[in-house]
C-alpha cells in the first residue's frame, strides 16, 4: 500500500508560517524575535535538508527500512509474519495509533542521544544554535542528522509495522515538531498534561542550567515524565535561548561544522584512548581535567549555588 508523506505538503506550509509569524512580529512590536541573517542562515539550513532529505531517505531509510521489514517479516504461505511468530502488522487504524507511539518512544531516544553524545550533538547542535526561538528556527536542522538518524528507527518494520507506515508516522512526527517552535502559543491547561507543547519546548531550546537536556519529547510528554527529563516552564525566569558556546556566525559552513572542529581540538588534549573516547563518545562539556562540565554537572554546581542563594532564579551558563 502507498502512502504520500506528509512532509510533501508541510513543506508550503512551512514557509507560509514562517512568513506569517515574522510580519506578526515586525507589526506587533517584536523585532528582536527575526534576525534577518539568522532567518537566512537557517533557510540555508532548511533548504539543504530537503535538498539532502529525499535523496538520504531514499538510500538509508526506505532501502534499509525494506531490507529489515523483508528480513524479519518473510512471507510463508503468502502471509506475512515475523519471525517471532506472529502475522506481521496491517493497516487498521490502531495499528496506525501503536505505530506513531512507536515513533514517539523513538523519537525520546534518539532525541534525547542527539544531546547526550558528544559525537551526534555534533550535528544536532545546528538546530540549537540560534538565540532566537521562532518558525525559522524549526527549519535550521543539520545535515549530518540525516545519516544515522533511520537506524533509531529499524526496529519498527523489524517488528512488523509496514515502512510506509513507519515513513509516515516520522512525517507527522515532523510536522508536530515544527509548530512548537513558536512563543506566541501560551501554557494551555489540560492539554500540558499529555501533549509536548509550545512552552515545554521553549525550555528545550534554552541554556538556562536548570533548562538543559529537557523535554526531548515529539508529541507526548510522558517519556520525558517516566525518564526523569521534564520541565515545565517557569514564567519568573528569563529564558536565554541558544547554547553554551555559540558558534558566533551566520555562515552555515561554520554552524553545520563548528562542533566537529571543537572534537578535534579535544581529541589533541589527552594521548590517552580513553579519553580520546570520551571526547567522540561522551556527554557534551566532559573533559578530563576538568577544564569544561557536563551539563549534569553544571546541574549539580547550579543547585549548590541555589542552597547558598536561594533567590539565585536567572542562570546564564559560563
Amino acid at each position: 500500500m502507498d502512502f504520500t508523506n506528509p512532509l510533501v505538503y508541510g513543506v508550503p506550509c512551512f514557509i507560509a508560517f514562517i512568513l506569517l509569524e515574522l510580519t506578526y512580529s515586525k507589526t506587533h512590536g517584536d523585532d528582536d524575535l527575526y534576525n534577518w541573517r539568522d532567518l537566512f542562515a537557517s533557510g540555508f539550513m532548511g533548504v539543504g535538508s530537503a535538498i539532502l532529505g529525499p535523496l538520504f531517505k531514499v538510500i538509508f531509510a526506505i532501502v534499509l527500512f525494506e531490507y529489515t521489514y523483508e528480513f524479519f517479516n518473510p512471507e510463508i504461505n503468502g502471509v506475512r509474519t515475523n519471525i517471532m511468530g506472529y502475522t506481521s502488522f496491517g493497516y487498521a487504524w490502531y495499528v496506525w495509533l501503536l505505530c506513531q507511539l512507536a515513533d514517539d518512544f523513538t523519537y525520546y531516544w534518539f532525541h534525547r542521544a542527539n544531546h547526550e553524545i558528544r559525537v551526534l550533538w555534533a550535528a544536532h547542535i545546528v538546530h540549537h544554535s540560534s538565540d532566537n526561538f521562532n518558525l525559522g528556527t524549526a527549519v535550521r536542522n543539520g545535515w549530518f542528522t540525516i545519516v544515522y538518524k533511520p537506524l533509531f528507527y529499524m526496529w519498527l518494520p523489524a517488528i512488523g509495522f509496514p515502512p510506509e507506515m513507519v515513513m509516515v508516522c516520522l512525517g507527522i512526527e515532523a510536522l508536530w515538531q515544527f509548530q512548537l517552535h513558536s512563543v506566541y502559543v501560551p501554557k494551555m491547561g489540560w492539554i500540558e498534561k499529555i501533549f509536548n507543547t509550545h512552552t515545554m519546548h521553549q525550555v528545550h531550546h534554552a541554556q538556562n542550567v536548570e533548562y538543559l537536556d529537557k523535554n526531548h519529547g515529539g508529541f507526548l510528554n510522558i517519556f520525558d515524565k517516566l525518564f526523569g527529563t521534564w520541565k515545565e516552564l517557569d514564567d519568573d525566569i528569563d529564558v536565554k535561548y541558544g547554547v553554551i558556546h555559540s558558534p558566533e556566525s551566520y555562515n552555515p559552513m561554520v554552524i553545520l561544522t563548528h562542533e566537529y572542529k571543537d572534537i578535534w581540538n579535544d581529541l589533541k588534549k589527552s594521548k590517552k584512548l580513553s579519553h580520546k573516547l570520551m571526547y567522540i563518545f561522551g556527554p557534551p562539556g566532559w573533559s578530563h581535567d576538568g577544564s569544561t562540565l557536563t551539563v549534569r554537572q553544571q546541574q549539580r554546581l547550579f543547585e549548590e549555588q541555589k542552597k547558598i542563594n536561594p533567590k539565585l532564579a536567572f542562570s546564564r551558563p559560563n
